[in-house]
């Protein structure tokens, strides 16, 4: 399990307005009406409120992601052919009011972070393909996803994130290691700071 660590780095120090917690699992974070985790926010399969941070330093990371599965047009892929930068994997789906929140930040961010070769999937927890694409169209989003029905990806993701810590988001060294969480809605300048550490970790 993940551990609470600042990058030599901070996220403070690089973003003034970023005044998350830098804290483990889900303290903080509630449901809908900010009740206990383990109450509403895991009945309605969402967790609510501003994203819970951690970064693990380069020596803590343990062994890459493996993720092989389909986009949701049917195209396959490999998150091993993708070492060599950063990656950001999201969890999601369509009807969970804080993935809707925090949209506009994760494309953002793969807008700002193309030309330098990261990649972004979104791992879609529950949907049908009709659900997932009407939703990226919604948002305008354009990086790709993939449905998760049969829980690989979660599965991928089980000793980096708690259970049901939908939305969250992973962010991946160049060797494929998670390098950060945040479990909840991420924002934009969040996404951008851990992306920059990894980054500048490559360069």
């Amino acid at each position: 399990m993940l551990s609470p660590h600042v990058s030599r780095r901070s996220l403070i120090r690089r973003s003034g307005a970023l005044t998350a917690i830098i804290a483990l699992g889900l303290a903080g974070c509630g449901g809908a009406d900010d009740e206990p985790a383990g109450q509403a926010g895991s009945e309605q399969g969402y967790v609510a409120g501003s994203g819970v941070i951690t970064q693990l330093a380069v020596g803590e990371r343990g062994e890459p992601i493996e993720l092989a599965a389909e986009y949701t047009d049917g195209t396959s892929f490999d998150i091993a052919d993708w070492r060599g930068a950063p990656v950001v994997l999201n969890l999601w789906y369509a009807a969970c009011p804080p993935c809707r929140k925090e949209a506009p930040a994760l494309q953002a961010n793969y807008e700002r972070y193309q030309d330098d070769g990261v990649r972004f999937l979104g791992i879609n927890v529950r949907d049908q393909a009709p659900a997932a694409e009407a939703f990226a169209d919604t948002f305008g989003l354009t990086f790709p996803s993939m449905l998760d029905q049969d829980g690989i990806g979660v599965a991928a993701l089980s000793t980096v994130l708690p259970p049901q810590a939908v939305p969250s988001t992973v962010v991946l060294d160049a060797q494929g290691r998670p390098a950060a969480r945040v479990v909840g809605a991420v924002d934009e300048s969040t996404l951008k700071a851990l992306i920059a550490d990894v980054l500048d970790e490559t360069a």
